[in-house]
């Protein structure tokens, strides 16, 4: 189990996290203190869990994990924690005011996600906004929602193909990559310096075409092949791959330099920024 423990300030106050299995831990009672001011917050999480179970049969504890971390006192025991979707779980049942603006959140987003589900355009629309509100041209935001189009359209073939969901999808990402570029995912986040975040979000837009170009390739090498459940799907990939690989070769001979670079989101906010400013726009962060 690897663990990164840190604290991450929310409204002025200390909440205790771990890093497990690719996401967040954050400790119970540190949430629980927070939203109800509770002097005894742990007697007030075994009451929260008590009235919850009574009332939808639900126990509030189940998805929780114990994982050991530091005390206020420099003291190491083992504390309850929540992933996020406990946790927000958990703020949908406590009673306090300083809850509701959570809840009203919550509830914003379930109900965009609603829309969503009913009308997928919106979303587009939505995704449009945020890279417009970063300040990327309309040409930059044309490619980043084909960035997000066609790894969409990959994993919906794999899906229809027998491939199984995350494990086996996350397998065949990593082979297209390396053989596009010569490194895995965790390879090519390690070279940007990143660590949590997005790998694709943090591509410089030649990053991006050679990415989508691999994932293209490798949906035609399936439907050419129809190929069916995992093996013949990662052979597809390795084609798929390979080609756009070749393609990157060239491209870098014609050149004269390396596309895969340290170079991530932050310069290229930079960059947008600088743009704004040479078109005589006021930047808005």
């Amino acid at each position: 189990m690897e663990q990164q423990h840190k604290l991450i300030i929310f409204q002025e106050k200390e909440i205790r996290r771990t890093w497990h299995q690719d996401e967040w831990w954050f400790a119970v009672l540190d949430v629980i203190e927070l939203l109800t001011e509770s002097v005894n917050p742990l007697e007030y999480w075994d009451r929260l869990k008590k009235r919850e179970l009574e009332n939808t049969g639900i126990d509030l504890s189940t998805n929780c994990r114990h994982f050991k971390m530091t005390d206020s006192d420099s003291s190491t025991q083992e504390t309850e924690c929540a992933n996020t979707e406990t946790y927000f779980r958990i703020i949908q049942s406590i009673p306090s005011p300083k809850a509701e603006p959570y809840k009203q959140w919550l509830a914003k987003v379930g109900y965009e996600r609603m829309q969503e589900i009913e009308n997928p355009e919106l979303a587009a629309v939505r995704a449009r906004q945020y890279y417009h509100d970063l300040g990327y041209t309309q040409e930059a935001i044309e490619r980043r929602m084909q960035s997000i189009a066609i790894p969409t359209q990959l994993t919906e073939e794999w899906s229809n193909r027998g491939v199984q969901k995350d494990k086996e999808h996350a397998i065949l990402t990593a082979e297209i990559s390396k053989a596009t570029f010569g490194l895995n995912p965790t390879e090519h986040k390690q070279l940007k310096g990143l660590d949590r975040e997005n790998l694709r979000e943090h591509m410089t837009n030649l990053e991006l075409i050679f990415t989508m170009l691999g994932e293209a390739g490798t949906r035609i090498e399936a439907l050419k092949a129809d190929a069916q459940g995992f093996d013949e799907n990662k052979n597809a990939a390795l084609k798929g791959g390979t080609a756009a690989g070749k393609a990157l070769a060239a491209f870098e001979a014609s050149i004269g330099k390396k596309v895969v670079t340290s170079e991530n989101f932050k310069l290229q906010i930079e960059e947008a920024k600088q743009q704004q400013i040479r078109l005589g726009k006021k930047w808005k962060d």
